[in-house]
């Protein structure tokens, strides 16, 4: 099948190249513009262009999609279907309606549950058991389209964003894959979304970052796996800020946000008095510093018992 591709980030490529390991014909790849990035603000482009380049594919980089530029690239290609994955612009309906087979989004959360900008994260955050990938067709509405495929997977007890986004993409890539062949077979189905029980996953926002430690330790747990390793769970010690990038629910009573304990030896740990129970955090970035145990910033009297964090 020709095949347009559109995506950015380091999920898309990641099914970008499923694709291009399959049968498809990748016909075009439509990303984001170079960034710069680092130090130097060297402009880099996005993880599907270099792989994009890396397999000689056309890449296109448009300023609009609602324009008679972008029609006429459509026309000139001429694909059959267009994927997308994660590529953060709205498809008009001109765009929608072109392909023969229309065009399919790879979608990390189970719809209808977790429409929006941050589906694996707001499912760790809230405590759920598993979250999965769907495969649709794409509609005008935000994550409202028909349902083609779906596959499921437990969200584990130590499992932050990062894991979570790296099953994610494995499962979708392949997820979408076999959808396009069933597409092209004539055997892929579609199932309407269920309104009713639609839940919106917003984009994550700083003070979803910051540690409330008036709230139960098994919550927060969930809350600073969600948004590790970014954007970070923060709060502030004797007003510098500290990243909490590892910790584990507890037993412990105090005052919340008090250092109750804290442990040298190895790569030791402190633990934090929260509204119910404790957390035990083995692992911090301090502001301006990079990852360290915190062993390390027990030992360097960095954090003491009595502290206060906030």
């Amino acid at each position: 099948m020709r095949i347009m591709f559109m995506g950015t980030p380091e999920i898309s490529a990641i099914c970008l190249s499923e694709l291009i390991g399959s049968d498809n014909e990748i016909v075009a790849v439509v990303t984001g513009k170079d960034k710069p990035r680092g130090r130097g603000n060297v402009m880099t482009p996005t993880a599907v262009k270099a792989l994009a380049l890396e397999h000689s594919l056309p890449v296109y980089t448009p300023d609009s999609l609602k324009g008679e530029d972008f029609a006429e690239l459509l026309r000139e290609i001429n694909p059959e279907l267009i994927a997308v994955v994660a590529y953060g612009k709205i498809l008009p309906k001109s765009v929608l309606d072109f392909p023969r087979y229309g065009c399919v989004n790879v979608h990390v959360s189970l719809l209808p549950k977790y429409r929006g900008a941050a589906p694996m994260q707001r499912a760790i955050i809230d405590g759920e058991k598993e979250t999965g990938v769907t495969i649709m067709y794409m509609a005008e509405g935000v994550d409202t389209g028909d349902i083609i495929a779906t596959e499921a997977f437990p969200i584990g007890p130590d499992d932050d964003f990062e894991a979570i986004h790296d099953r994610s993409a494995e499962v979708g890539a392949k997820l979408l894959v076999k959808t396009i062949k069933d597409i092209a077979d004539g055997t892929a189905t579609r199932t309407p979304q269920d309104d009713s029980k639609a839940t919106h996953a917003a984009k994550i926002e700083k003070e979803d970052c910051k540690i409330d430690f008036t709230k139960s330790a098994k919550v927060l747990d969930c809350a600073i796996r969600g948004v590790t390793p970014i954007p970070g769970a923060f709060a502030y010690l004797k007003g510098k800020m500290l990243k909490i990038f590892k910790a584990t629910p507890t037993e412990g009573k105090g005052k919340p946000g008090e250092v109750i304990a804290a442990d040298s030896k190895g790569q030791g740990s402190f633990t934090v008095a929260c509204g119910e129970g404790a957390l035990t955090v083995k692992g911090v970035i301090p502001e301006g510093k990079g990852r360290m145990s915190a062993g390390d910033f027990v030992r360097g009297r960095k954090i003491e018992i009595g502290d206060i964090l906030e």
